[in-house]
């Protein structure tokens, strides 16, 4: 494929954003006023603007498909496989089993906290995606069994995630700005933690609880679709032990721990990377291969273990892929929309023209990595754009202390986090999830972004004025 690098920019910067904002009005209007389903409305849509921003004719397709197809490696296994075990462990009677576990423990009005705060703890060295998926069937059973709308339940569990992706290594985004920024990544971790918490609570907590009243969002049938007349889901349940549905969920944030720590590790110097015993600790944490591992446990444990029938334990597993399939398909296609923007190259055009503003290095590194986010879609993109800009005046900058550098990580990746919408193939993972329309989901899950962003933003500019105050 040809490279961003290679491709014949025709537009400037002006003409590049304007074509940015005409893509997405276009998109929105095929969805909104003409009812173009998404898939079909973003494929149209990367096409046009692939055509209009002068990518060669030749290069358009490949540009497309390589969105596309490099969004679904990652989304299409984890949102699959994740099915999978959301499935059994719903049909199982395993959500509801754990559900009634946390209402005991925490009570009715805490319940959307505890979830908020497992959330936290998965979000650690599990991707935002992937943890979503992980939690959704327990979200879903809470949401059913205490009534209300959907977002009391679900927007503090994916705003813990996305807080706890974007600001807290082993996360790639912070990793991957530490190291051009040269910041000690130890200290990210912890700092990154201090933005985190109360970034979620302001952003999901107390966010929640104002959506959660304005838009009554029901529970979809997505992982508890009906097989034929039921009596699949009633052959299948066992009410398994809480324990056994710990340790499902708990399975895959171990082996995923183990992949990222042995990571940290190798990038310390502490173990050797290239060891083939730390290559192969670190394959079965992999998302997912730690993902099959646990679906396998599952079948197991939920299933061969209490004497089901094999082909009750397929067909319950196969029920799971159908509903999820426009999950996958939407979100590819968002992350087709999202590359082309990328190869036109805008984010670097706009990047490049607010090199030289003027404003401090620590608001400028934001505002670059935001502008970059909203224009095209990746918040990884956007993160390591703003740190590559901005790195050379921060390692020429020697007056700077350990902490203030952290600090700069820190503010690029609220930056990167900005006002997720049309392009972010996150955006549509959540509005499918949730089954709201685009303009519900613009209102929700683009607001409660921001909110992370800008609320981020502020906690580590208390910690930048602090860093300074002892430098």
């Amino acid at each position: 494929m040809t490279s961003e690098l290679e491709m014949n920019w025709t537009l400037g910067t002006p003409g590049l954003l304007g074509l940015a904002v005409a893509a997405v009005a276009l998109l929105l209007l095929l969805i909104i006023r003409f009812r173009v389903h998404a898939f079909v409305a973003l494929v149209l849509t990367s096409l046009l603007t692939a055509i209009a921003a002068g990518i060669p004719a030749g290069s358009i397709i490949t540009t497309m498909t390589s969105g596309f197809g490099s969004t679904l490696a990652s989304v299409a296994l984890l949102v699959g496989l994740g099915a999978m075990l959301g499935r059994m462990l719903e049909t199982s009677g395993g959500a509801e089993v754990l559900t009634n576990w946390l209402i005991d423990k925490f009570g009715e009005d805490r319940a959307p906290l505890a979830l908020s705060v497992a959330s936290l703890l998965f979000g650690f060295p599990i991707f935002f995606d992937a943890g979503l998926v992980v939690m959704m069937p327990i979200i879903f059973t809470v949401a059913r069994r205490l009534g209300g709308s959907l977002l009391f339940y679900g927007i503090p569990a994916a705003a813990a995630f996305s807080a706890m992706h974007i600001f807290v290594p082993p996360h790639p985004g912070p990793v991957a700005a530490s190291g051009l920024l040269d910041a000690n990544v130890g200290l990210v971790l912890i700092m990154g933690l201090i933005v985190a918490i109360p970034t979620w609570y302001v952003a999901g907590h107390l966010f929640a609880k104002y959506v959660g009243k304005k838009f009554d969002v029901p529970v979809p049938d997505i992982l508890g679709a009906a097989l034929g007349d039921g009596k699949d889901e009633n052959h299948f349940k066992s009410s398994p032990s809480v324990g056994t549905v710990f340790s499902l969920l708990l399975l895959p944030l171990i082996l995923i721990f183990l992949n990222t720590g042995l990571n940290m590790l190798g990038s310390a110097g502490v173990v050797d990377p290239e060891a083939s015993w730390v290559q192969w600790l670190r394959l079965l944490g992999e998302t997912p291969v730690a993902l099959i591992i646990t679906v396998l446990l599952g079948m197991y444990l939920l299933g061969f273990r209490k004497g089901k029938d094999k082909t009750l334990i397929e067909t319950i597993v196969d029920s799971a892929l159908g509903p999820v399939c426009s999950i996958i398909l939407i979100t590819g296609a968002g992350g087709m929309f999202g590359g082309v923007l990328r190869a036109s190259g805008i984010g670097d055009a706009i990047a490049s023209s607010l090199e030289n503003v003027g404003l401090p290095l620590i608001v400028a590194g934001f505002l670059i990595a935001a502008i970059v986010r909203v224009a095209q879609g990746s918040a990884t993109v956007a993160l390591t754009t703003a740190a590559a800009i901005i790195q050379p005046a921060v390692l020429a900058d020697t007056s700077l202390s350990a902490l203030q550098v952290v600090t700069m990580v820190l503010a690029l990746a609220a930056g990167s986090v900005f006002a997720s919408h049309v392009n972010d193939s996150g955006f549509w993972l959540i509005s499918r999830f949730f089954q709201m329309d685009v303009p519900t989901t613009l209102r929700v899950w683009t607001v409660s972004q921001t909110l992370v962003s800008l609320v981020g933003f502020g906690c580590v500019m208390v910690l930048y004025a602090l860093a300074t105050m002892l430098a």
